[in-house]
């Protein structure tokens, strides 16, 4: 079983309407598809693994601090290869910093901002396409799904950045890569290590792999997908392994609603279902979510319902 790759450049062809039912399916089967021939340069590609990867490499000797690692370290050495040994369930073993618009960004390598400001720019118009395939799909109107990100443009959703590697671990036994979670937010774009794997995402009680595929741009469905589509489209429970040997980068773009961005059911002209989904402010989500984030997200619509 394999996450569905998909060619994106076929939207403008004879294939069309095979190539929207086949991302219909990924948002509905799946919550996960590979887009491929997305319309992101593949020089540019290789130019975000290049700064990214230096930026590891400048930063790794701060990693060895971390509190991660002294936990693990410190567990090791009380217990040693003991069976009993209890695993650190509330950390990863990733190495994370996040870019924003109006954040301070790293320095080094020197090219860095230049390309990544590049990047970011190609993968916001990604994500806005790839939400008028998933209106059209909903049978929204075109901007549907965007217009409720931004309160009908009046705020602008949130963009951001998750630059994240996941160095050799030690002890596989003790220690996740990333917990399990769904996305709180909207579309999330991710460009895998196409090198080393590890992450799963859960379907049918399976971990899954997200197979690495060379320049490929990994989409998952957020939270806030769910609740628009009327749980048609769901957020999907995903994790990451750590590994012995390689280093894993992670680079995760997050298109969500603005904090103050009203999100309720969307409804299309065929549609007299029931609402699934309370109507309540992003901003009141997140509240919910970042005391919940690992933990079953049923509830979190159930609290934030009584806001």
């Amino acid at each position: 079983m394999a996450i569905p790759v998909i060619d994106f450049s076929k939207l403008e062809g004879k294939e069309r309407a095979e190539t929207l039912a086949r991302i219909a399916d990924g948002c509905e089967d799946w919550g996960f598809f590979q887009l491929v021939n997305h319309g992101i340069p593949v020089e540019l590609l290789e130019r975000v693994k290049k700064v990214c990867s230096e930026c590891y490499r400048l930063r790794a000797e701060g990693l060895k601090t971390s509190k991660t690692v002294q936990l693990l370290n410190k567990l090791v050495e009380e217990k040693g290869d003991a069976a009993d040994a209890k695993r650190l369930d509330n950390v990863d073993w990733e190495d994370v910093f996040l870019l924003q618009d109006d954040n301070e960004w790293p320095a080094n390598p020197p090219e860095f901002r230049e390309t990544m400001k590049e990047y970011r720019e190609e993968l916001r118009k990604l994500a806005e396409k790839v939400m008028e395939v998933m209106d059209e799909n909903l049978g929204f109107e075109k901007g549907s799904i965007k217009n409720a990100f931004s309160g009908n443009g009046e705020h602008q959703p949130f963009f951001g950045t998750k630059v994240s590697h996941y160095p050799p671990c030690p002890r596989l036994d003790l220690v996740n890569g990333l917990r399990a979670h769904t996305d709180a937010g909207g579309v999330i774009l991710l460009f895998q290590d196409d090198q080393v794997g590890g992450l799963q995402i859960l379907k049918d009680g399976q971990w899954i792999d997200v197979q690495p595929v060379a320049n490929a741009i990994v989409i998952n469905t957020g939270d806030q997908i769910e609740v628009l589509s009327n749980g048609r489209y769901k957020s999907v429970w995903h994790r990451v392994l750590t590994t012995s040997d390689g280093n894993r980068r992670s680079i995760a773009s997050f298109y969500n609603p603005s904090l103050k961005a009203t999100i309720a059911p969307g409804t299309n002209k065929d549609d007299s279902a029931t609402t699934l989904y309370p109507k309540y402010a992003f901003g009141d989500y997140m509240d919910v979510y970042v005391k919940q984030k690992f933990l079953a997200k049923e509830p979190r619509f159930a609290a934030v319902r009584a806001v």
